[in-house]
């Protein structure tokens, strides 16, 4: 299966082509060193995270910021996607609430934020638990050296409140968050065929020495893994996440108290594997231009897949953590109190207000990140219900 044609996509500027070419260079390596084929998650892992190259792992400008303008004050567009915390601070503000009542009813004072980017998501939470009266520690694991000095800088009026960990914790208690981290895990990409045989989609060089899928031969564990959640369906092609699975069976052993607020965009498996998804969800974004084509600009474009959520509660399950809940954004947020946030603007204010307002709406609407983008929460220990579920709770579609 060849590649699909790149002329729409943006031009790059000359650093980043050199950049993308020596990303390149070094996943054709990658290639040939594994015989000819590289498995996609692999691939996926090598362009994003490889040190010095890989686009999480190279100094760039990824994140976009809601209020970056040019020199007439006109806003422009930099990185290559937005955020929720980027958007607005309230929400992070609104966060801090379901935060504030998973630390007070654990008696925890620790946050552990994994994947930080830019640090907005951090500020606006420790903001919001200090406006409740609770002086929380935080503590951040972030892959990227470019995006954990940006955190550092921006959170450095937080003193000694804000630590960076090079590792996971061996014994955590209190609220872990994670937002848009799932959806960056390396995910396997499998293909039925037509047989009801399952292959496992990999990237190879073509006679010119450029990358192209080729679909091989599922293993033993990839092929019953995709096997025990969807029927076989000739030509359908999807993603697994395992490792994203592993991560949070990984989480049962060191979270010992506490809860975990995971924010990501993705459905539950029904959904995942519907038959009319028959090609799966990998997404990519360069220069805020979405697309899914992951052969091209290694090392300057983001990769990403969308969550399968019902995988991500069941492995909590089995690693002894209990769903605490799981709805879409949209309703959490409302649920966990934006609306009284939003409250403490003066409409009569029409400007003001309307700032305000705009990016909420983003985050509310189901045509943009309300519906489409879910929250789970997993946990252990923890005694109440969580007020970010108390409507409209889906636990059971999981």
């Amino acid at each position: 299966m060849q590649r699909s044609a790149t002329s729409s996509f943006p031009a790059l500027d000359s650093d980043s082509a050199q950049h993308s070419a020596r990303t390149a260079a070094h996943l054709r390596l990658a290639i040939q060193t594994a015989g000819g084929w590289l498995p996609f998650d692999q691939w996926m892992a090598q362009a994003l995270y490889a040190p010095g190259l890989g686009y999480y792992a190279a100094s760039a400008v990824k994140l976009a910021s809601s209020d970056a303008t040019d020199a007439r004050g006109t806003p422009i567009a930099l990185g290559d996607f937005v955020t929720a915390p980027e958007l607005t601070p309230l929400f992070g503000h609104t966060l801090a609430r379901q935060v504030a009542q998973i630390l007070n009813d654990t008696d925890t004072h620790t946050v552990l934020e994994f994947g930080a980017g830019s640090g907005a998501l951090a500020e606006s939470v420790l903001t919001g638990l200090d406006d409740l009266g609770i002086t929380a520690q935080y503590r951040i694991i972030e892959v990227s050296a470019d995006l954990r000095a940006r955190q550092q800088t921006r959170l450095a009026p937080y003193g000694e409140r804000v630590q960076w960990l090079d590792a996971l914790p061996d014994r955590f208690a209190g609220c872990v968050l994670a937002n848009e981290v799932l959806d960056a895990m390396p995910v396997s990409l499998f293909c039925w065929g037509d047989e009801a045989t399952v292959l496992e989609r990999g990237v190879a060089l073509d006679a010119n020495g450029e990358f192209t899928w080729e679909d091989r031969p599922a293993g033993p564990a990839l092929a019953n893994a995709v096997a025990a959640r969807m029927p076989g369906l000739p030509g359908y092609v999807s993603e697994i996440n395992l490792q994203a699975e592993a991560w949070m069976q990984a989480m049962g052993h060191w979270l010992t108290q506490g809860a975990a607020l995971l924010l990501d965009y993705g459905f539950p498996r029904s959904e995942y594997y519907h038959p009319q998804r028959a090609g799966g969800t990998l997404m990519c974004h360069l220069h805020h231009h979405a697309h899914a084509d992951p052969l091209i600009a290694p090392g300057v474009q983001d990769i990403t897949a969308h969550v399968d959520f019902t995988a991500m509660a069941d492995a909590a399950h089995e690693a002894g953590l209990q769903v605490l809940g799981y709805t879409s954004q949209a309703r959490f947020l409302m649920n966990a109190g934006l609306a009284e946030l939003l409250a403490q603007y003066d409409p009569a204010d029409a400007r003001r207000y309307a700032q305000v307002v705009a990016p909420v709406q983003k985050l509310l609407s189901e045509a943009e990140m309300g519906e489409l983008f879910k929250v789970l929460a997993v946990g252990r220990g923890i005694q109440t219900p969580l007020q970010g579920f108390k409507r409209a709770d889906r636990s059971a579609a999981l």
